[in-house]
C-alpha cells in the first residue's frame, strides 16, 4: 500500500512539472519571461517560507555554500528555459526536456561512474531525438529558442550535480524550500536589470496561472517527488520524469493548437523512449536525484 501511494505521488510530481510549460505560455501573453519566472518563484517562496524558516537547523542551510550555489543555478536555469519558451512552442519545449535523463547518464560517465550499455543506447536515442527536433523544428520555434531550451538543461544538470554535495536535510522539505527562496533572490536582480519592476496588473486568469506555477509546478511537485522517491528504488522513480514532457507536449497540442509534425513526433518519441532506457538501464547506479527532486 505504501509503494502504491509512492507511485501516485511520483505521478503527481511529473504531472505538476508538466503544467509548467502550458501555464508559462499563458502567462507570457501578458508579461515577459524574466518577470514570469520572478513571479513564479516569489509565489513559491511565500509558500515555502514556513518550511524554510520554522527551525534553526533549516535556517542554517542559508549559510551553506552548496545550497546557495544550487539555488542560484535553479533560478537561472528557469530564466533561461522560459526565455527559450518565449521563442518556441509548448510542445517543442516540453519534448526537449525529455533529453534530461540522457544528460544525467553522460555526466555520470564523465564523473567516473559506471554507465551500462543499455543506458548508452538510450542516450543515443534521446540525442538523436533532440537533434531531429533541433534540426527541423518545422515552425515550432526559432534556433535561438531551441538553443536556450537545451542550454537550460545543462544548467539544471549543474544544479543536480551541486546538490549531490548538499548537507543532510533536517526535514524532507528543508532543502527544496531553502533552494526556492535562494532562487527567488537570484532571479530578482536579474529580472529588475533586464526589464525593471514586474507588471502586477495582470488579469485574474494569468494570476491564477502564476499561483499554479509557484504552488503546483514548483512546491507541490517537489514535495510529492520527495515523498515518492524516498519509498521506491531510484530507477523506478526516474521513469516518472518522463511524465513532464508527455504532459507538456499533450497540453501544447490540445490547448495551444501546436502542430504535431513528424519531426516533433518522431523526435519526442525517441527522447522519451531513450530516457526510459537510460533510467531502467541504471538499476545499479542511482539516478541523480536529491530531496529537491529533478526539474
Amino acid at each position: 500500500m505504501e509503494k502504491r501511494f509512492a507511485f501516485l505521488a511520483l505521478a503527481l510530481a511529473g504531472a505538476c512539472w508538466g503544467l509548467g510549460f502550458p501555464l508559462g505560455k499563458f502567462i507570457l501573453t501578458e508579461t515577459d519571461a524574466a518577470h514570469m519566472v520572478l513571479l513564479r518563484f516569489a509565489t513559491a517562496a511565500i509558500a515555502a517560507a514556513p518550511f524554510a524558516l520554522a527551525r534553526a537547523e533549516t535556517r542554517a542551510l542559508f549559510r551553506s555554500p552548496v545550497i546557495l550555489a544550487a539555488g542560484a543555478f535553479y533560478g537561472i536555469a528557469f530564466m533561461v528555459q522560459f526565455e527559450g519558451l518565449a521563442h518556441v512552442s509548448v510542445t517543442l519545449a516540453a519534448l526537449l526536456v525529455g533529453a534530461m535523463p540522457a544528460l544525467i547518464a553522460i555526466s555520470a560517465r564523465l564523473l567516473g561512474e559506471k554507465v551500462s550499455r543499455a543506458s548508452w543506447l538510450g542516450v543515443a536515442a534521446a540525442t538523436l531525438g533532440a537533434a531531429l527536433i533541433a534540426g527541423k523544428p518545422d515552425g515550432a520555434g526559432s534556433p535561438l529558442g531551441v538553443a536556450l531550451s537545451l542550454g537550460s538543461l545543462l544548467i539544471f544538470l549543474a544544479w543536480l550535480l551541486v546538490l549531490r554535495r548538499a548537507p543532510p536535510s533536517p526535514t524532507p522539505m528543508a532543502i527544496p524550500a531553502v533552494t526556492v527562496i535562494v532562487a527567488t533572490f537570484t532571479v530578482l536582480p536579474i529580472a529588475l536589470l533586464m526589464h525593471g519592476p514586474p507588471k502586477l496588473d495582470l488579469s485574474p486568469l494569468v494570476w491564477t496561472a502564476v499561483v499554479g506555477q509557484g504552488v503546483l509546478a514548483t512546491l507541490l511537485a517537489t514535495a510529492a517527488w520527495s515523498f515518492g522517491a524516498a519509498r521506491v528504488d531510484a530507477a523506478s522513480a526516474g521513469v516518472f520524469i518522463n511524465i513532464e514532457p508527455l504532459m507538456g507536449a499533450s497540453l501544447g497540442v490540445m490547448l495551444f493548437g501546436d502542430h504535431l509534425t513528424f519531426a516533433l513526433g518522431a523526435g519526442g518519441l525517441l527522447i522519451i523512449a531513450g530516457s526510459f532506457i537510460v533510467v531502467l538501464g541504471e538499476k545499479r547506479q542511482p539516478l541523480v536525484t536529491t530531496s529537491a527532486g529533478p526539474i
